[in-house]
């Protein structure tokens, strides 16, 4: 059984499509209020495993649980969580303020609860003067901000976001990182799937990489980098660290 007392927590999940295995016996715990950094090539199972996290499909073997939610009971997680996929979920014919709403209205939160947090959010990242023009209109950055603002406008307890600064400039990517930070300042747990490892190693509490569907490693980003130095080098990184751990396999030196 999974222990509840972790915001995230997963024990021996396991994904299978026919004889692939995606996830392998994944065991995982995110404390309540980490920024988590999910780290991993692509096909390691990064985003099946958030999928099922976020209820959106059920694991074939295991368990796993988000804010003390079972993932496989979709119904009541959805109010405690927020999803950033990679690709936005929103709708070209609706206005950047009409998409709020109606992210507002699928987890039956009333408009006037979320609207002043939806705003902020938006002067933040630059976008409330686009707010009322249709997202078809958008570019892919400003989509990026506002799948960003709907998935945590709600205050969820956890928020999963798959590359969110993908699409944006510099600015806006530090703005973007110091929200995410703001948010787990407000004990929000916080698990981050990206391939732009700067952006893990300036805010991750934690860092988790993923290889075939199993936790290669694991620890803050300055205990990857003191490990990969102890066989890399002098001055390793945590993108030193990354490639070991998923060029060759080899764990040893974690």
């Amino acid at each position: 059984m999974c222990e509840p007392s972790s915001a995230v927590v997963a024990k021996s999940l396991t994904k299978r499509y026919g004889t692939t295995t995606a996830v392998n016996e994944l065991d995982l715990s995110i404390e309540h209020g980490d920024i988590y950094g999910f780290l991993g090539p692509n096909g390691a199972g990064k985003t099946t495993t958030m999928r099922i996290f976020t209820g959106l499909i059920e694991p074939s073997g295991g368990e796993a649980r988000v804010a003390g939610v079972p993932c496989v009971d979709r119904r009541a997680l959805v109010e405690h969580i927020g999803l950033m996929p990679e690709t936005p979920p929103l709708y070209d014919q609706l206005t950047g303020r009409e998409q709020l709403q109606f992210a507002a209205d699928l987890r039956n939160v009333p408009w006037d609860a979320v609207v002043d947090t939806a705003l902020s959010l938006c002067a933040s990242l630059g976008l409330r003067a686009d707010l009322d023009r249709r997202i078809d209109g958008y570019s892919k950055g400003m989509r990026q901000k506002l799948s960003f603002i709907q998935s945590v406008q709600h205050d969820p307890a956890v928020v999963f976001l798959d590359e969110p600064t993908s699409g944006l400039d510099p600015r806006a990517a530090k703005t973007l990182r110091e929200l995410i930070t703001d948010l787990a300042d407000g004990d929000t747990t916080v698990l981050i799937s990206t391939h732009i490892l700067p952006v893990v190693e300036d805010i991750a509490d934690m860092v988790g990489v993923l290889h075939d569907g199993q936790l290669a490693a694991e620890g803050s980003p300055a205990e990857l980098r003191s490990a990969a130095e102890r066989t890399e080098g002098d001055g390793a990184d945590l993108e030193d660290a990354f490639l070991a751990l998923t060029t060759d396999g080899d764990t040893a030196w974690v």
